[in-house]
């Protein structure tokens, strides 16, 4: 018996001396379970194993909070073999959760060991958990261990086989839509070795190689350079294009080149690739064991399917260098458009500013003539009220005062159209004044509002209306006297325009909270809530309508805010609702209008 067993010693030795590709590496597992004598036993019952010439490498865990440490660090188990009741009745279930919830492993085999299989059903455990074995301890014999071992791990080969297909062919899908610059070439040359070494089933290193004529290289030799590079090759990537390749590979390749076809031998194969375009390609792929004649088919056709992936980026990449004369071609024609677009901003600029002059002569214009016409009309119709009081003169002085009467008219009429012609033309000018410059210089802004209500008084009593002026001492600020009563005009003019005959409009001039305050308040129809979002706004029209008939261009109150805000202020509305009247006011702080 002893000697049997010497023999089935003798038997392994030569097997493990033999096991001269390394590069194989072993299986591992991992035992848990909270029994040391299950890990002795285990360790024994699989002492030789060996599998496609791997051996095996057995840790250990003694818990499932062990377990849950290890198996986050060593993410190449293969196989699991566990116990269900360690520190509590269900560690190992829960540590199944664990493996595939968290971890995010599928592909590890899970064979569960009980003791007592009555506290954890069989049917139960296979249904609810992801586990392919379940057995009882005392089941569990050396040679039924040796059975799930092998067939696990077959499972486990055919699941990473798949997974390794899965994440070649992920690269080579994500290099196709990437095949703008030489990193996508290098992606989907990554993704080739990649899937050669899957469809093999063999952990393998490789090399890809890309030659190109001098006219596509662009180089009086020709191109060659290394494309990718797995394994003890990855070094090669990057290296000056020319012959980058070792004295102990570079032959192999030569050779490719030369014979233009696949060559395949123990360790070390050649597949040769020929693009439509004219390019080469030489993959070096070194396995650990020779290829059968499957895999020489499989990757003969995985060759053939290649060259037209590859020649799709080499062809881009020629089209890449062919528009470098057509890019600068491009530079040289928008520096000349920009030299034009320089003249252009030239002219534009004195376009500008005479248009700039043009609204300043169209402001003073507007401004000097408005006024003065404004008091023609007014005196006109006061004429017209003292013709209308003599009744009682000769026939003779009838019909003078009938030529007057008709003269006054024309004076009315003809002063009316003047001043909607300088109302339109102060509308143009105020919506090009964007660059308005002020004349700065002390003015009396109570002064000023004086002046402006004498000049509208006629205009409020032809309508019956009483203009009532509260104005304090002199105060001054510094501003633009002409543009500030401009301003101070449109607001006593619009209470004018839109109060009730009959009605009262009190303007004052004071100091409050250190501001200079200038308020119009009406007892027109005051504001609805629609005209709180567009008092200011150009061309906005309140729901107000003028009493007397009037016309608007809905540009006062915009003009009143601009002018306002050019010295330093902030032009404001309030209204008690409708039917309540209206304030509309211009605040100045005296820090912004540098008053003395």
């Amino acid at each position: 018996m002893n000697d049997a067993i010497d023999d089935d010693w003798l038997e392994l030795i030569p097997d493990e001396a033999a096991e001269a590709p390394t590069r194989a590496g072993t299986w591992t597992i991992a035992v848990i379970d909270d029994d040391p004598a299950v890990h002795e036993g285990t360790r024994y019952a699989l002492a030789g194993y060996s599998l496609d010439g791997r051996g095996l490498d057995i840790l250990s865990a003694h818990s499932a909070h062990e377990a849950r440490a290890l198996l986050a660090e060593r993410r190449d188990v293969a196989i699991v073999l566990l116990d269900v009741v360690m520190e509590t009745d269900d560690a190992g279930l829960r540590l199944i959760d664990y493996i595939r919830r968290e971890l995010k492993e599928e592909t590890v085999r899970i064979i569960l060991r009980t003791g007592q299989p009555g506290q954890a059903p069989e049917r139960r455990v296979i249904v609810d958990y992801d586990i392919n074995d379940y057995k009882a301890k005392t089941e569990l014999t050396a040679d039924k261990l040796f059975t799930s071992l092998t067939a696990a791990l077959r499972a486990y080969q055919q699941l990473r086989r798949l997974d390794e297909t899965r994440r070649g062919l992920e690269i080579i899908i994500d290099a196709a839509p990437m095949l703008l610059d030489h990193k996508s070439m290098q992606r989907l040359a990554e993704g080739v070795l990649t899937q050669v070494a899957s469809l093999l089933n063999v952990d393998c290193a490789g090399i890809l190689v890309l030659r190109e004529d001098a006219e596509a290289a662009d180089r009086p030799e020709g191109g060659f350079c290394v494309l990718a590079g797995s394994g003890l090759y990855g070094g090669y990537v990057g290296r000056d294009p020319g012959w980058p390749l070792d004295p102990g590979i570079q032959p192999l390749v030569e050779q490719a080149f030369a014979a233009r076809r696949h060559s395949f031998g123990d360790g070390l194969s050649t597949l040769y690739v020929q693009t439509a375009s004219g390019s080469e390609i030489v993959a070096l792929i070194d396995t650990d064991r020779p290829l059968s004649d499957t895999d020489r088919a499989l990757i003969t056709l995985l060759a053939g399917r290649l060259s037209v992936a590859f020649d799709n980026v080499i062809l881009y990449e020629r089209l890449q260098r062919a528009n470098v004369t057509l890019e600068q071609r491009v530079v040289e024609r928008t520096a000349e458009l920009i030299r034009a677009n320089r003249r252009l901003d030239m002219q534009r600029s004195d376009l500008r500013r005479a248009n700039s002059l043009k609204t300043e002569i169209l402001g003073t214009i507007a401004h000097d003539l408005k006024n003065p016409l404004s008091v023609i009309l007014g005196r006109s119709e006061m004429l017209t009220d003292l013709i209308g009081l003599d009744q009682g003169e000769a026939s003779g002085a009838e019909k003078a005062r009938a030529a007057m009467q008709t003269q006054v008219e024309h004076i009315r009429t003809s002063a009316t159209r003047l001043i909607d012609m300088i109302d339109s033309l102060m509308a143009d000018a105020m919506n090009d004044a964007l660059d308005i410059t002020l004349r700065r210089e002390p003015v009396d802004l109570a002064g000023l509002a004086r002046e402006v209500c004498e000049a509208n008084r006629p205009l409020a009593e032809s309508k019956g209306q009483s203009l009532v002026m509260d104005l304090a001492g002199p105060l001054t600020l510094c501003g633009d006297a002409e543009r500030l009563r401009e301003a101070l005009d449109n607001l006593v003019s619009n209470a004018i325009k839109y109060s009730y005959p009959g009605g009262a409009i009190a303007v004052s001039v004071r100091e409050e909270g250190g501001d200079l305050v200038c308020a119009v308040a009406d007892q027109g129809p005051g504001l609805s809530p629609e005209d709180a979002g567009r008092l200011f706004g150009r061309y906005q029209r309140l729901s107000a309508k003028p009493t007397g008939g009037e016309g608007s261009t809905g540009l006062g109150l915009s003009i009143v805010k601009r002018i306002a805000e050019l010295h330093g202020g902030r032009a404001e509305a309030f209204s008690d609702g409708p039917g309540q009247g209206a304030v509309f006011a211009m605040r100045f702080s005296k820090e912004a209008v540098g008053v003395p």
